[in-house]
């Protein structure tokens, strides 16, 4: 299970209705509870993660304006969003591919 506040305080309902899920929710401190350093690791681990992936998002909503479908039909809106996705990876490459060009 991902998220983060979507998910605060709904652990024992979670529990009771998926008894096998995971827990990948970041862990959060109150005053009389301070975060102990391994869970202060497991959530910059899971931040590291989570920023890698948003930015691919990122990308897709505001630079290719991925935000909305544009076209009615599945196949039409699915090419759509491949070709975006691999206009991203070009993007998120594209200073390395210059550098390798300057070679």
């Amino acid at each position: 299970m991902w998220g983060d506040s979507a998910y605060s305080g709904q652990t024992e309902i979670i529990k009771e209705h998926a008894p096998k899920a995971l827990d990948f929710t970041h862990h959060k401190a109150t005053r009389n509870n301070p975060l102990s350093p391994a869970e202060k690791a497991k959530n910059t681990t899971k931040s590291k993660v989570r920023a890698k992936v948003e930015h691919a998002f990122l990308i897709i909503k505001r630079i290719f304006g991925f935000a909305k479908v544009r076209y009615r039909g599945l196949m039409k809106n699915a090419n759509r969003l491949f070709v975006t996705c691999a206009l991203a990876n070009l993007y998120m490459v594209r200073r390395r591919l210059l550098r390798l060009q300057r070679e």
